[in-house]
């Protein structure tokens, strides 16, 4: 039973966790970082299958955390799908570490690797693995200059950018 136990804290720590050789920045600001975020590309993942026009949304919980509001425009079935989470800092405020949930106790990594500190106008995120990745933006579309050079680090780090998935805003 207590190997069990250990295996399921070690699943859940991994579950919460960065891709090796992967840094979140630092210096980080909640404050800046709210509001609605605009997906422009993410590598395939079961939950956001048939979605366009996919945003996320982050506001200020007063427990110390996130709300994470994600919506999409279902193709299929032409309706909004909506999601609500919550989401904490893993190490300090100033990381951009986090653990989200949608589903109970049960904690997935949120990992932001770059972002435009100038003005939190972009971002690119990981999740606890290289298998989940996000490129985020304020606006619905990114400049393609910034788009290049995302696309570009992340494939330096390791991510296979040719299977990204360009989400249709308009």
């Amino acid at each position: 039973m207590k190997r069990l136990i250990a295996l399921f804290i070690v699943f859940l720590a991994n579950c919460t966790g960065i891709p090796d050789g992967l840094k979140a920045v630092e210096d980080f600001n909640i404050n800046r970082y709210t509001g609605t975020w605009y997906e422009i590309a993410r590598l395939d993942n079961r939950f956001e299958k048939g979605l366009e026009k996919i945003t996320a949304t982050y506001q200020l919980r007063d427990d110390g955390g996130i709300d994470v509001i994600n919506k999409g425009w279902n193709t299929q079935t032409g309706e909004w799908n909506q999601v609500d989470g919550k989401a904490y800092f893993i190490d300090k405020p100033t990381i951009g570490r986090l653990k989200v949930s949608f589903f109970g106790p049960f904690y997935g990594g949120y990992n932001i690797i770059d972002l435009d500190k100038t003005d939190y106008s972009y971002a690119l995120v990981t999740g606890p693995d290289k298998s989940y990745l996000w490129i985020l933006s304020k606006t619905k579309h990114l400049p393609e200059e910034t788009q290049t050079t995302l696309i570009n680090k992340a494939k330096a780090l390791g991510f296979t950018t040719d299977d990204l998935i360009f989400v249709k805003q308009d």
